[in-house]
C-alpha cells in the first residue's frame, strides 16, 4: 500500500514539474535569439538562477559571457548590472557608501551596483582581496552593511564572476574558501564551426535582435521553491554521497591511485550544492524526480573547484577534472 501511495506521489509531483518548468522552453528560446550554440552556458545559467547559487565562468574573451546575463536579464524583466573588476577597485564601488549631502546637513546612502537582479562581475581576480570578499559577502548573506544600515539585496539575486585563464600576471587569484561559495564554476569552450560562421553573419548583417521578457521574476522566484520538491531518492542520495566521500577517502572506494593526488576533498557545501543542482537540472529537463545522469550532468561543474590538487598532480599533468571523471566512472550507479 505505502509503495502505491509513495508511486502516486511522485507523479503528483511529476506532472506539478511539468506543469511549473513550462516556462523553461520559452526562456531558452528566448536567449537562443541573442546567444548562438553555447548551451551548457545557458543551462548552467539556468541552474545557478533556480538553485539560487552563484556562477563563476571562465572562459577566453570574447565567448559572450557578458551577453549570456544580459539577455536573461531582459528575457525575467530584472535589473542587471556590471562591475568591471581592476586592481584600484573599492569595496564601496560595489556594495555602495555614505554620501555627505551639505543640503540636508546629514549623510544620505548611495546604493552601488551591486543593487540588482543580476551582476556580472567581469575578470574578478583583477582586484584585490577586499573588494572579492565585499562581493562574496553579499553572495553569502543576501545583504550588504553600509554605515549602520544593513540592506537586503533584490531577489533573485545571480552572481556570475567570469576569470579569463590566460592572462594570469597581476591578478589575484580567488583563495579555495571563496571559491567555494560558487555553486558551479563552468569553463566554456570556443564554439563550433558552423555556430561561429552564423555569429559572423549575424553580427555583419548588424540585426540586433530585441530580447522580450518572456517570464515574470515572481515566476522565477515560484520556481526557486518549486525545485526544492523535485524527489531525489535515497539511493540518489548516496551515489551523491559516495562521490563526495571519494573525494576525500579515495581509499575506501578502491581509488587508492588517486589519494597522492588529493590534497583536499569536497567540502560539505559539495555535497548540498551537488544535489541541488541535480534538482535544478532535472526540473529544466521537465522531470520530477533525480535520475543518475542528472547528477553526472553537473558533477564537473560543481566539484571541478573544490577538489585541491597536489604538487604530484601538477607534475603528472592530472586536473581535478580527471580526478572526479575517474571517481565517477568508478563508483557504483544506483
Amino acid at each position: 500500500m505505502e509503495a502505491t501511495t509513495a508511486t502516486t506521489d511522485i507523479r503528483s509531483i511529476n506532472d506539478k514539474i511539468e506543469r511549473e518548468s513550462a516556462f523553461i522552453d520559452l526562456l531558452i528560446a528566448e536567449m537562443n535569439k541573442a546567444i548562438v550554440g553555447q548551451k551548457h552556458m545557458i543551462d548552467r545559467l539556468l541552474i545557478g538562477l533556480l538553485g539560487q547559487g552563484h556562477i563563476l565562468l571562465e572562459g577566453v574573451p570574447g565567448l559572450a559571457k557578458t551577453l549570456a546575463i544580459n539577455t536573461l536579464a531582459k528575457a525575467v524583466h530584472g535589473s542587471f548590472s556590471r562591475i568591471q573588476f581592476t586592481p584600484d577597485l573599492l569595496p564601496a564601488d560595489v556594495v555602495g557608501t555614505m554620501i555627505y549631502n551639505v543640503k540636508e546637513n546629514d549623510f544620505s546612502i548611495k546604493k552601488g551596483p551591486v543593487f540588482a537582479n543580476f551582476i556580472l562581475a567581469d575578470e574578478i581576480n583583477r582586484a584585490p582581496a577586499k573588494v572579492q570578499s565585499a562581493l562574496l559577502e553579499a553572495m553569502q548573506e543576501k545583504q550588504v552593511t553600509i554605515g549602520d544600515t544593513t540592506h537586503p539585496l533584490q531577489k533573485p539575486f545571480l552572481v556570475m564572476a567570469t576569470q579569463n585563464p590566460v592572462e594570469q600576471e597581476g591578478t589575484y587569484p580567488l583563495p579555495e574558501a571563496q571559491m567555494d561559495r560558487f555553486m558551479l564554476k563552468t569553463v566554456i569552450d570556443y564554439p563550433k564551426l558552423e555556430e561561429e560562421r552564423l555569429v559572423i553573419r549575424q553580427n555583419l548583417a548588424g540585426t540586433t535582435p530585441t530580447i522580450n521578457p518572456v517570464v515574470s521574476l515572481d515566476q522565477i522566484l515560484r520556481a526557486q521553491q518549486t525545485v526544492k520538491e523535485v524527489y531525489m531518492d535515497e539511493k540518489i542520495e548516496k551515489y551523491i554521497l559516495d562521490i563526495i566521500f571519494a573525494t576525500r577517502y579515495p581509499e575506501q572506494f578502491k581509488l587508492e591511485s588517486l589519494k597522492p593526488y588529493i590534497s583536499y576533498g569536497a567540502s560539505p557545501r559539495g555535497s548540498i550544492n551537488l544535489a541541488n543542482a541535480a534538482k535544478c537540472y532535472a526540473f529544466i529537463r521537465r522531470r520530477g524526480y533525480v535520475i543518475p545522469e542528472d547528477v553526472r550532468a553537473v558533477v564537473l561543474d560543481v566539484l571541478r573547484h573544490r577538489i585541491g590538487i597536489t604538487y604530484e598532480a601538477e607534475a603528472d599533468n592530472i586536473t581535478s577534472v580527471d580526478i572526479i571523471n575517474k571517481i565517477v566512472n568508478e563508483i557504483e550507479v544506483p
